[in-house]
């Protein structure tokens, strides 16, 4: 017979505003003061469970005890994921929606995507020579639009690429806003989706010509389990959850630059490394040291007890993000920027999430998590052998802005 455990529980009524004072490193706080990695809180008025570790990881991506359909507010819908998307699914739904973009993920579509990086980041080189300084968040952004438009399909001219860069932007940078900034960026993902929608019509009409191992094309064109084409409002969010991560990896970029600035000596051992396996460490290091996503939510699919402690349904439950990756049960001197740690690292799905965890075809782990770090990888190569220079700024970075970025957005001169 199990015996039920009492779960911790904050103190406190309410903790949203603590969240937002203390920003990523809240739950990982909060775990450290109840010395449990599982606890209860209150957030935007209603009670939640809070998750942190490899072994809460592993419970979290449990299909068959949690649910996605209804755990991300709706701001969030309204701005980073939009409405009816891959992210709410469950269940058959989800795992078939989830294969049209895993398709995407082969070895040529992934090569490809590396091969129009390379050259987007040649092109660019080439004039930011020619400027006295350039914001490098600004610039990689632009870049990272232009290589994701023509990877998925979707045409691009020339006078759109900024007011194209602003909108997709607009949806990561504005999630965790509130006022203003939170408003553009639901202003921004009215007009993506309208702009995405308007490319959908005229491909199904047979308006536009479009390769068919473009997403674009494939997108347009998938069947639900009912056999029936997608909603073209749904094919426009799921295009720009394909879009908006490709430029949302503009935020590894600039720490990537921050990293190499800060720690001199790593980048001369990359630059002369015949070891290519150093690059995949570097770049693993920034995403599990450097700040990007706080937690990720869910809610009790039914009620259940683990480890002693009691689930109900419907239970908002928020895995720490942050946390896993910084868990000194898993990770020696986490707070040290160490990428040679991941020459040890054995892959686990669940001690290191920055993008979520668990398997990638049937759980909710980010499907573009390979790009992400090919992407990097190719980046990282570039600014190794790129002659630049820093010049005085701030590059602090804040812990409760979200995404956090260096203060500065990398200025940077081209030599």
């Amino acid at each position: 017979m199990t015996m039920i455990k009492k779960m911790p529980k904050e103190s406190g009524i309410d903790h949203t505003l603590a969240l937002l004072k203390e920003g990523y490193p809240f739950l990982f706080n909060r775990r450290q003061e109840v010395d449990s990695t599982i606890f209860k809180t209150r957030i935007l008025g209603q009670q939640a469970i809070a998750l942190s570790g490899k072994e809460a990881a592993s419970l979290f991506y449990d299909n068959e005890k949690f649910r996605r359909s209804d755990a991300a507010p709706k701001r969030i819908q309204k701005t980073l994921f939009g409405e009816g998307g891959v992210q709410s699914l469950d269940g058959e739904a989800h795992h078939h929606r989830k294969a049209m973009f895993m398709t995407l993920m082969s070895r040529d579509g992934l090569n490809e995507m590396y091969e129009i990086i390379d050259k987007e980041l040649t092109a660019a080189n080439q004039n930011w020579k020619k400027e006295n300084h350039i914001v490098l968040d600004k610039e990689i952004q632009k870049l990272l639009t232009k290589a994701a438009c023509q990877w998925v399909g979707v045409p691009l001219p020339d006078k759109e690429i900024n007011q194209r860069t602003e909108q997709l932007a607009d949806m990561f940078e504005s999630a965790a806003s509130i006022g203003p900034k939170h408003w553009k960026g639901r202003k921004s993902r009215k007009n993506g989706e309208e702009w995405i929608i308007s490319l959908v019509r005229q491909v199904r009409n047979n308006e536009m010509a479009v390769d068919e191992d473009r997403a674009l094309y494939t997108f347009s064109w998938h069947r639900d389990l009912d056999g029936n084409l997608l909603n073209e409002k749904i094919v426009a969010v799921e295009l720009l959850n394909l879009l908006r991560p490709i430029v949302a990896i503009s935020a590894y970029i600039n720490f990537l630059v921050l990293a190499l600035y800060e720690h001199p000596e790593e980048r001369e051992n990359l630059k002369n490394t015949d070891n290519e396996n150093r690059f995949e460490w570097f770049c693993q290091e920034v995403r599990r040291y450097y700040p990007f996503f706080p937690f990720a939510a869910a809610r009790v699919k039914r009620d259940f007890i683990w480890n002693g402690f009691t689930f109900k349904e419907g239970t908002l439950t928020l895995l720490d993000l942050y946390g896993t990756n910084h868990d000194p049960n898993e990770w020696s001197e986490p707070n040290q920027f160490k990428p040679d740690r991941f020459q040890e690292w054995k892959g686990s799905p669940f001690d290191f999430i920055p993008q979520g965890g668990g398997e990638f075809n049937l759980g909710h782990r980010c499907a573009g998590e390979w790009m992400t770090l090919g992407v990097m990888k190719r980046c990282l190569s570039f600014f190794v052998h790129m002659d630049f220079e820093l010049p005085e700024q701030d590059l602090s970075y804040s812990m409760t802005e979200m995404p956090s970025k260096p203060k500065s957005k990398i200025i940077m001169q081209v030599h």
